[in-house]
């Protein structure tokens, strides 16, 4: 039977809690993850998903910002959080599938890191920096979260190709696509040992988007994208992926998220 996993940047899960169940019902997805919720603790809102037949939710959330989800059909074996740079913010979560294939998700909302791309005068560039660093050294390490089949999902706030954005040229100054962002993801993909599971299946000529910022009148028009969203995969689970879908169509939802679901098939 084929496994769905989407992942979504939802910018507010109370806000935009009807777009996600008909994310879920629309594409029969089984497994979703969720960044940005800006949900505190004790305020997700369980029971619309519990009546849509998603039971099982692992959730990390704050006051006010950030925050990750997992909602499965699927019963989870376990379920794990981490925080990163001596912070408590809710930007990590990650649960196991219980069944035959013991799947560990990792749910990650990466720091966007302001606007001002100088560590020195910037201390939100500074912690993005110093967040990608971690992750990179966490994953070189053996341990439970590395141990059997793994993906790595979520907003990593970063395009770290050309074609990831609608000019190369324009954006190398702009926070998302400096080089020291790029950089520094690539490192992290290649500590991890993981495959860059979109960009395995559509070259590095074309062009990938995930957001589109509101600020464009008309987004479809300008389409000045960049792709902040991202599937990794161990490789054995990258060879049984059928298929990574970015459901472009979702942007254009009456008040949708400025990021669109990224839909992967196994």
């Amino acid at each position: 039977m084929p496994l769905r996993i989407a992942t979504w940047n939802i910018n507010s899960v109370r806000l935009r809690a009807g777009l996600v169940i008909r994310l879920l019902k629309e594409q029969e997805i089984d497994v979703l993850c969720l960044q940005e919720t800006k949900c505190p603790p004790g305020q997700f809102p369980f029971s619309v998903f519990h009546e849509a037949g998603y039971r099982h939710i692992a959730e990390h959330g704050q006051v006010g910002y950030h925050g990750v989800a997992i909602i499965s059909r699927l019963p989870f074996r376990d379920v794990s959080q981490r925080h990163f740079c001596g912070k408590t913010d809710a930007r990590h979560i990650a649960a196991r599938l219980s069944g035959d294939v013991p799947l560990v998700v990792h749910n990650l909302y990466v720091p966007a890191g302001g606007d001002e791309p100088d560590p020195e005068v910037n201390e939100k560039f500074a912690h993005k920096l110093k967040f990608l660093d971690e992750l990179a050294e966490w994953f070189t390490c053996e341990g439970s979260h590395r141990s059997g089949p793994t993906m790595v999902v979520g907003d990593l706030n970063v395009a770290p190709h050309e074609n990831d954005v609608w000019s190369h040229k324009a954006l190398l100054s702009v926070v998302s696509h400096t080089p020291v962002e790029t950089q520094k993801l690539l490192h992290f993909l290649r500590a991890s040992r993981l495959v860059d599971s979109m960009r395995a299946r559509v070259p590095l000529e074309e062009k990938l988007y995930t957001w589109w910022s509101y600020r464009a009148r008309d987004w479809r028009a300008s389409n000045r994208g960049r792709r902040l969203d991202h599937v990794w995969m161990d490789s054995a689970l990258n060879r049984s992926c059928q298929a990574i879908d970015v459901l472009v169509a979702a942007r254009g939802w009456q008040r949708s998220s400025d990021h669109v679901p990224v839909i992967t098939t196994l």
